[in-house]
């Protein structure tokens, strides 16, 4: 059995919650073209100019409500994450290294991979923590990782993990998750992360990705359509994203629904667009309509069975 690094990508946050930093980021993040893909001559002037100076700002205030002494949240679950999921798979006794690497900020992917070729591997699994595939994501991660690759001749037997919307492992950590926390006849939103229109009708496939994890999920706990909804959150610009927008769907769900649980299957960790929001923004919205209850079910995080879960999505690329 070769030994194999394992390389588990998130999006990234800030160093910092301060508005520099916060910056220092977003300019990062901002500029990539799978996020924002207008040309630069257009664009970057008024991300730097304008954007950047009125949302820093706000942003900062945002993450130093969710800051903890590792980091940001995402850092700080992510770095968990990394350590369990050692332990599962020297449990099961693969040989292998996995190394955090972040899209944005760090640590970075040239980090993670200088970290495990000082540890001898011979093989590197990317693992990037987002279940339902969009360019503007996975496909960011395989741009930061090949783009490593680029002037150098010893390429790595390699593989990479596309996508796991429908895992039947990863299905049952949801199920599990919403057993634990939903009660039956709440009305049960799933939202994901949004992503421009534009990007779906140029053949970004993201939708599909996530209606099936909705479709097993609803399977698994025998919904009926009029039980559960999927909507988009985090929308950015003036351009159309996918729709229903979350809080849209949020702002009128009280007039129709007492009780509400929202679940977020797209985010393998809690996070700034989670925890604030969800679990604090479209709480208020949902109350301020005329709801009674309000359930934010977590991300999967470090529950047992979500590592159990990447331990059988990378079983068989190692090796």
């Amino acid at each position: 059995m070769k030994k194999t690094g394992i390389i588990l990508v998130n999006l990234g946050s800030p160093k910092a919650p301060t508005p520099n930093a916060v910056a220092d980021y977003l300019w990062q993040f901002l500029r990539d073209k799978r996020v924002v893909d207008l040309p630069a001559w257009k664009w970057w002037p008024l991300l730097k100019c304008v954007i950047l100076p009125h949302r820093a700002k706000r942003v900062a205030h945002d993450y130093a409500n969710i800051w903890t002494a590792q980091g940001s949240l995402l850092h700080a679950i992510s770095q968990q994450q990394q350590k369990l999921l050692q332990q599962a798979l020297n449990a099961q006794g693969f040989s292998t290294k996995v190394e955090l690497a972040m899209t944005y900020g760090e640590p970075s992917m040239e980090q993670a991979v200088a970290k495990l070729e000082k540890q001898g591997v011979e093989k590197l699994v990317v693992f990037p923590l987002f279940p339902q595939y969009s360019s503007s994501t996975t496909g960011a991660v395989w741009d930061a990782f090949v783009h490593l690759w680029q002037t150098r001749r010893d390429l790595p037997p390699m593989e990479f993990i596309h996508s796991y919307a429908d895992n039947p492992s990863y299905i049952h950590a949801l199920v599990e998750s919403i057993e634990r926390r939903w009660q039956k006849g709440t009305f049960l939103l799933f939202s994901f992360h949004g992503i421009p229109l534009r990007y779906e009708q140029e053949g970004d496939n993201y939708r599909q990705y996530c209606e099936l994890t909705v479709q097993k999920v609803a399977e698994k706990l025998a919904l009926n359509p009029q039980d559960y909804a999927m909507t988009f959150q985090s929308r950015f610009g003036r351009e159309p994203w996918l729709t229903p927008y979350t809080d849209e769907f949020m702002q009128k769900a009280g007039q129709q629904h007492e009780k509400i649980a929202v679940i977020c299957p797209g985010f393998s960790a809690d996070c700034l667009e989670t925890v604030e929001e969800i679990e604090k923004e479209n709480r208020q919205y949902f109350l301020q309509g005329g709801g009674k209850d309000f359930v934010y079910i977590p991300a999967l995080n470090t529950n047992p069975l979500h590592i159990s879960a990447m331990v059988d999505i990378l079983a068989p690329k190692i090796g």
